[in-house]
């Protein structure tokens, strides 16, 4: 599995070992780590990520991704991927973080459009994501990367893009 590119960022497709080191909260030899890296979220998916690579194998091209700059050494400044592999219907679950110094520069959304393009031209027809009521950025990102809100419940806001009735990113 290659690195997914935009014009600031790759998307780098995270292996067990690259899990491992996150999870115990220790970069590799020869990788940087910007300044908050990994945060509680992203040590949970590296967990799930591990779990999976256990129970059924490694799930790329489904799996999570680093998020690394492609300027100044590439540091990793977040995270994006999937919660699992594709059901049935052809829907996947996505989340995404970046460390607090490089958010509001459009990174996410950056990010979430490439990943989004990446589902569509696997034959993935929805794309579901969620964040809580009170986080207005995670909420912007993925409206910017063309999902739409679909429900909210006391907890959550629910969003997803539909492959067949959208457009999709541009």
């Amino acid at each position: 599995m290659s690195d997914l590119a935009t014009p600031r960022l790759l998307l780098r497709p995270m292996t067990a070992s690259d899990a491992e080191h996150v999870v115990a909260g220790r970069p590799p030899d020869g990788v940087r780590w910007a300044a908050g890296y990994p945060s509680p979220g992203e040590r949970a998916a590296a967990t799930r990520f591990l779990g999976t690579c256990a129970d059924t194998g490694d799930p790329s091209p489904f799996g999570s991704y680093e998020i690394r700059l492609r300027e100044g050494g590439q540091p990793v400044i977040g995270g994006l991927g999937f919660h699992a592999a594709p059901d049935e219907d052809g829907h996947v679950t996505i989340g995404y973080g970046l460390v607090p110094s490089v958010r509001g520069k459009g990174y996410a959304s950056e990010a979430l459009r490439a990943l989004l393009r990446f589902t569509r031209d696997r034959g993935i027809v929805c794309v579901h994501g969620d964040t809580d009521l009170d986080n207005i950025a995670s909420q912007r990102v993925m409206v910017a990367a063309g999902m739409r809100l679909a429900k909210e419940d006391a907890l959550l806001k629910h969003y997803r893009l539909d492959w067949d009735r959208s457009a999709g990113p541009e």
